[in-house]
């Protein structure tokens, strides 16, 4: 691990000023479960480390009038275990609670989570010049294409890079329509959450759509009668503390019988959170029945491109968005 310099700001627009002046070569830390790993594997080498999480004000959860509000510093665990999300918005709770280990959840952040990297083996494992990686290093190549891939994403993807977006938190908060409140040297801003991601193209290493200096503050959903008809099923290879294989967070608006608006976000087959507009379409109007909710699924991988050895993924994914479908229509009665 290098060197680097600490500063512990006591406010929002202290941090924002102390990254503004820090230049390219900071990074904000709350939980730290994301970047000390990431230094320590030299993939992240911050000259200056602004220390948050003193922030009190970033650690509210808010759940009364129309919105639910999660200031960025509040632990996933606390949301998780918030009675009014659980009861409201399932999807939010369990995308929380299916995610790492319970450890891991008391320490990491809601905001932070959104900004965890890609856990693909050639970029975590690659450094000092082992493997090829456009993220870690662009222009470098990309190992993973033509390589072992299982774990890879097979929607939207490049010839620059398949690497695929680990988290389950922002796969929900897509699903949901929810809002990130950033703060940066220019003021304040929100941005919806499936516009905090980029896709590959041919520059992998851009990631995110923040500025330089900005940080999230906080996250707002909006509160919805369909929030409580939704869920996040997860499939991984074991049972807990892994990353998903493939995920699907819906939420379904009924009129009478048959659907009337649904949300549907894909985890762990995507570059990024990844929304299913096809699916959504085929859905609306229409009653749900376990064999719409299979060409549903299927409809939201008509873009896939598998590699060598994550072709499963299609099939595994569009049953893993039939099951979601159909446990989130059970909680309407």
């Amino acid at each position: 691990m290098h060197p680097f310099s600490l500063v512990r700001p006591k406010t929002v627009r202290e941090a924002v000023n102390a990254a503004a002046q820090a230049g390219a070569d900071t990074r904000f830390i709350a939980g730290g479960t994301t970047l000390y790993d990431l230094m320590k594997l030299n993939i992240e080498q911050p000259r200056q480390v602004i220390d948050i999480s003193g922030i009190a004000d970033l650690s509210r959860i808010e759940t009364d009038g129309g919105q639910l509000r999660f200031g960025a510093l509040a632990p996933m665990s606390a949301v998780a275990a918030d009675a009014v999300v659980s009861r409201d918005h399932p999807v939010l709770a369990e995308a929380l609670a299916k995610a790492a280990s319970q450890q891991l959840r008391n320490m990491a952040t809601v905001g932070g989570n959104l900004l965890q990297r890609t856990r693909c083996p050639y970029f975590r494992n690659g450094a000092g010049g082992i493997y090829p990686c456009n993220k870690r290093e662009p222009g470098s190549g990309c190992a993973a294409i033509g390589g072992l891939d299982r774990g890879q994403a097979v929607l939207g993807t490049s010839e620059a890079c398949t690497a695929v977006s680990p988290g389950d938190w922002p796969v929900a908060l897509v699903a949901v329509d929810a809002m990130i409140e950033v703060l940066g040297p220019d003021g304040s801003r929100s941005v919806p959450a499936g516009e905090l991601y980029r896709l590959p193209g041919d520059a992998p290493h851009l990631e995110f759509t923040l500025a330089r200096g900005e940080m999230i503050t906080a996250i707002v959903v909006r509160k919805t009668n369909a929030g409580r008809v939704s869920t996040y099923h997860k499939i991984r290879d074991r049972e807990s503390y892994a990353f998903a294989l493939a995920s699907a967070a819906v939420v379904l608006d009924f009129d009478g019988e048959r659907i009337q608006q649904s949300r549907i976000a894909l985890g762990g087959v995507a570059t990024r959170p990844w929304r299913a507009p096809d699916a959504e379409r085929l859905l609306a109007g229409e009653r749900l029945t376990p064999e719409l909710a299979l060409a549903a699924g299927h409809a939201s991988f008509r873009e896939a491109r598998a590699g060598r050895h994550n072709a499963f993924k299609l099939e595994l994914g569009a049953r893993t968005v039939a099951d979601a479908l159909l446990i989130a229509a059970e909680r309407r009665r």
